[in-house]
């Protein structure tokens, strides 16, 4: 046994160099000890007889023993890389997330070519439907989905495993994506981890906005006042694709948050608010103007999302109400960043503080995986922070990392959304409607609110068959 120890784990060729690493130096023996997921070295450094290095040395070990206990329990025994198989499940149907997330699992592989890894992309929409049947009867390994309510039901259900130990104090998840804890906590326990989060916002065409004289509404009386103007051109002036109802979900939370504020929306969420009363319905008395102005492209109820984008792009509406995964589109499309800009959603009653919504997407395990240890691997180096520099960039997902050492890209978009979630958004920060309502309420809800785009005259009704389906399900 040599005298003194340079251990160096490390994530070999092309990996992400300091992706999860605690690193101690003593400058003195210029020593690096880096410790990191993935490919595994040992150096021995013979030293002379009588050297006090080995007690440095020992010192050092003895500090990192609990990143070296951290690793043990993410990666399994030491050894040159991961082994067996690993199965991931996602809904990254759509072409730029598809790439980006193919690109990482690639640079796993790349690390561990021994590790079997299957990967099945499944449509965005289809994935909402099975992920019961598939956690159930063919569970992956890992797995994407949402934070708060949307995962409430799977780890109610036993479906998902419990991952608290990658959250526990100390560990690099536990400092760098603090900030989500909360959004992945059931009943005191974690239950995933994040990786991305986007704005929400209006996206308009900034060209065609200054061909009219129209500047960035303020409040909600601009906000009309635009309208005006962009149906006089012969414009609509949102377009929207309301077809699998989420959509239209957004613009009843910016009007709520707007018209009532964030704890009273956070209370309706948790169903302490009836349906019936007249501050909700004060919510769509404003979102009636902007539908019975014809403020929308026609027969949305019909159309996917994407379906709605060619309407901004081709300028026969002069906006969208969407989060900033819709800018990879729209700049493919051909829009460029000279003609497509972004504003926060306008101020509705005086007083009420700006917030936002700004949802978590997240990586979980399935309780019923085969490869658990490949799998707690497979999510620290998600979470680590060139991963997600990496994914989120403007190039890529063109969101915004969780990661506190994380970069933000240098893309118009990105910087809007950070600089509005970080300086302007004191009322708080939802997750989103169908992720902080329980799935039953969120579906008759947007099943409503789908209604009401087409039939406003039919309110009523709708408020009172929501406020019955509150009172079942809570």
């Amino acid at each position: 046994m040599p005298n003194s120890l340079n251990l160096k784990i490390k994530a070999g060729p092309g990996r992400f160099s300091d992706a999860n690493a605690d690193e101690f130096v003593d400058k003195h023996m210029r020593v690096t000890i880096k410790i990191s997921i993935c490919k595994t070295e040992y150096h021995y450094l013979k030293q002379k007889r009588g050297n006090t290095r080995e007690n440095t040395m020992r010192s050092i070990l003895k500090a990192t023993a609990v990143s070296l206990a951290t690793l043990v329990a993410l990666a399994g025994p030491a050894s040159a890389e991961l082994t067996g198989n690993l199965k991931i499940n996602l809904d990254t149907s759509n072409p730029a997330p598809r790439a980006t997330m193919e690109a990482l699992i690639a640079k796993f592989q790349s690390a561990n070519p021994a590790l079997n890894i299957t990967t099945n992309i499944i449509d965005r929409e289809a994935y909402k439907t099975q992920i019961r049947n598939f956690l159930s009867a063919d569970a992956p390994d890992v797995l994407n989905w949402y934070a708060a309510n949307r995962m409430k039901p799977y780890v109610n259900a036993g479906l998902l495993e419990d991952v608290s130990d990658m959250w526990a104090d100390g560990t690099s998840i536990a400092n760098e994506l603090a900030s989500t804890k909360g959004a992945l906590t059931i009943d005191g326990k974690q239950w995933g981890v994040p990786y991305t989060y986007y704005q929400w916002g209006i996206y308009y065409r900034k060209d065609i906005y200054e061909e009219l004289g129209l500047n960035e509404p303020a409040n909600f009386d601009e906000m009309l006042s635009n309208c005006e103007a962009m149906l006089a051109s012969g414009r609509k002036c949102y377009t929207i694709g309301n077809k699998y109802l989420w959509t239209g979900a957004g613009w009843f939370d910016y009007l709520n948050l707007r018209t009532n504020g964030f704890d009273f929306h956070m209370q309706m969420a948790a169903g302490e608010i009836e349906w019936t009363d007249q501050r909700v319905r004060k919510t769509f008395e404003n979102w009636g103007k902007l539908i019975r102005m014809g403020a929308f492209i026609d027969d949305n109820q019909n159309k996917a999302w994407q379906e709605s984008l060619p309407f901004i792009i081709d300028g026969s509406a002069g906006a969208i109400l969407m989060g900033n995964f819709a800018v990879a589109p729209m700049r493919d499309g051909g829009l460029t960043d000279d003609q497509l800009d972004f504003h926060q959603f306008p101020a509705i009653t005086p007083g009420i503080a700006m917030a936002e919504d700004a949802p978590t997407d997240t990586f979980h395990i399935a309780a019923k995986a085969k490869n658990k240890d490949n799998a707690r691997a497979f999510l620290a180096y998600i979470v680590s922070a060139d991963a997600q520099t990496e994914m989120n960039n403007g190039a890529n997902l063109g969101q915004l990392p969780i990661n506190s050492e994380a970069s933000v890209d240098d893309d118009k978009f990105l910087k809007q959304g950070f600089e509005m979630l970080s300086s302007n958004s004191p009322g708080g920060v939802a997750q989103f409607f169908d992720r902080d309502f329980p799935a039953e309420m969120a579906q008759a809800a947007m099943e409503g609110m789908q209604e009401f785009m087409v039939f406003p005259d039919n309110l009523d009704d709708i408020l009172e068959r929501l406020e019955s389906v509150r009172q079942d399900v809570y």
